[in-house]
């Protein structure tokens, strides 16, 4: 007598059995050389920037033409085969995991520029262009594209527009959202679909305003619209010492409350300063609790004017050293540091989990006191830089993923640290994304109700619920589960969470 297969055999089997159909189902419509399906080959796209979760896709297609796009999500569709869009694969919320009964769609190919307009101040560029590059052609006509992700060197414009990314200039210049005029691509169905227009204003429904940042689960963008912005004449950057992180975050406060806008207004704690000033060396006070990056822009005569404001608010709420970068070269200096926030962490940890909540400005001092008491609740270090002048936190827990034990002690501390700053009057997320990282915690923002209004919005895109599919939106099942966890933990703190 046989012996009975096993219940993993038999999930094996009809795994292979299902790649072969997806396989024989794309090769129809996609060259060889741009179809992947074995493991070493499908490997490298297991994970996005959130490496504590991989899973492999039953395939890699990485279309050359909007007709081989369309094409594959025609097939997709007809096969009823999960699709998970892909850029640089830089995300950090796990927006771009594979699907593992599914095909991860690879646009990295999509990497032109189609044109840069510099009367009507535009580019029109494929998906796959990097951020930064849309600036670099933009230079030889004094225009730049500002939104500036610390990962713009190497993140995709299409992998932007699904996070709706920000940047360290995002305060004065806006997300991703409001410098964005027109969106192509293609519905799940394979349907040629166009969001936005070149226009100050489009007919019908702002939709664009709904598919940006709608983390790839609406439509496959292919080709974007982009404003640009003249570059300035002149741009200066003040670091601002504080011994205390409180008075940081009050100077914080008080230069909003003044009116001002600055180009940037970054702070790092003491953990983070000391990690990035060993990596590059910008020049950052060790013996400081928090600094304070504050840029300003635009013409010589309002540089001047805003820097003294500026440095006098800050001295007054006690600032203990306070520097003005004197040169584009010193300017640069003092961004490399925040630039560098990431690979910097990455060299003190063997990995480290970036968090993404937003509270009010005036909680800046109150969340980092938080995460001081987390670190010791949950014994793992926490570094942190935010985008402090809109609110955007990015505390970096260090952990070590080949320690199970860690890594579940790094989930508990990063969903303390998104429901803390929902119950201070903020969100879960403000740049990077819900993904699967923040999944768990939109049951603590949002009700089912809720939740199911966002689920209409996917069900009027994408029917079948084929793409992106598990992410962002939480099943009212997922959120009784997480809700019976927290309870049986002892973690539920505040009395009106979760929403359930």
């Amino acid at each position: 007598m046989n012996a009975p297969i096993s219940s993993e055999k038999q999930a094996l089997l009809k795994r292979n059995e299902r790649q072969a159909q997806v396989v024989n189902g794309l090769a129809a419509c996609l060259p060889a050389h741009c179809l992947l399906w074995q493991t070493e080959d499908t490997t490298p796209y297991e994970c996005d920037g959130l490496t504590a979760y991989r899973q492999r896709p039953l395939a890699v297609a990485l279309p050359e033409t909007q007709e081989q796009v369309q094409a594959v999500l025609r097939t997709c569709h007809a096969l009823d085969v999960p699709v998970v869009a892909r850029g640089a694969g830089t995300g950090l919320s796990g927006g771009a995991m594979p699907h593992g009964m599914g095909v991860t769609l690879s646009l990295a190919k999509f990497n032109r520029i189609i044109r840069v307009d510099p009367k009507s101040r535009t580019a029109v560029v494929q998906c796959g262009v990097r951020n930064l590059a849309i600036s670099e052609a933009a230079t030889p006509h004094s225009l730049y594209y500002a939104p500036d992700p610390s990962s713009q060197i190497a993140c995709t414009i299409g992998g932007n527009v699904a996070e709706n990314a920000g940047g360290v200039h995002c305060l004065k210049y806006g997300l991703t959202l409001h410098n964005v005029l027109k969106i192509k691509g293609f519905t799940m169905e394979g349907e040629a679909i166009e969001f936005g227009s070149e226009a100050l204003d489009a007919a019908g429904f702002d939709c664009l305003s709904i598919v940006i940042g709608s983390e790839g689960m609406l439509a496959v963008t292919t080709e974007v619209t982009v404003k640009l912005v003249p570059t300035p004449q002149l741009a200066r950057c003040i670091m601002a010492s504080f011994d205390d992180i409180r008075k940081a975050g009050d100077a914080v406060a008080a230069v909003i409350a003044a009116g001002i806008i600055p180009a940037g207004l970054e702070m790092m704690d003491k953990p983070m300063i000391a990690a990035v000033e060993d990596y590059v060396h910008a020049g950052y006070d060790l013996a400081a609790a928090a600094i304070l990056l504050c840029e300003s822009d635009g013409t010589r005569e309002e540089v001047e004017e805003e820097i003294n404001r500026m440095s006098d608010l800050l001295r007054q709420h006690g600032a203990t050293a306070i520097t003005v970068s004197q040169d584009e070269a010193e300017r640069l200096k003092f961004w490399s540091g925040r630039k560098n926030a990431f690979p910097a962490s990455g060299r003190i940890s063997p990995d480290y989990m970036c968090m993404d909540s937003t509270i009010p400005r005036k909680r800046l001092a109150d969340m980092l006191l938080a995460i001081q008491a987390m670190e010791k609740k949950y014994r793992l270090l926490c570094a942190n830089v935010f985008h402090a002048g809109d609110g955007n936190l990015h505390p970096l827990i260090m952990f070590d993923a080949n320690d199970p034990d860690q890594l579940h002690r790094c989930e508990l501390f990063g969903a303390d640290i998104l429901e803390t700053s929902v119950a201070m009057g903020g969100t879960v997320t403000g740049e990077h994304g819900v993904g699967i990282e923040k999944l768990n915690s939109m049951c603590v923002q949002f009700s089912k109700e809720e939740n199911e209004q966002m689920f209409g919005i996917k069900r009027a895109f994408d029917t079948k619920g084929l793409l992106n599919p598990g992410k962002v939106i939480p099943t009212p099942q997922r959120c009784a589960e997480y809700g019976k966890m927290l309870v049986r933990g002892g973690k539920i703190k505040h009395p009106d969470l979760p929403r359930f």
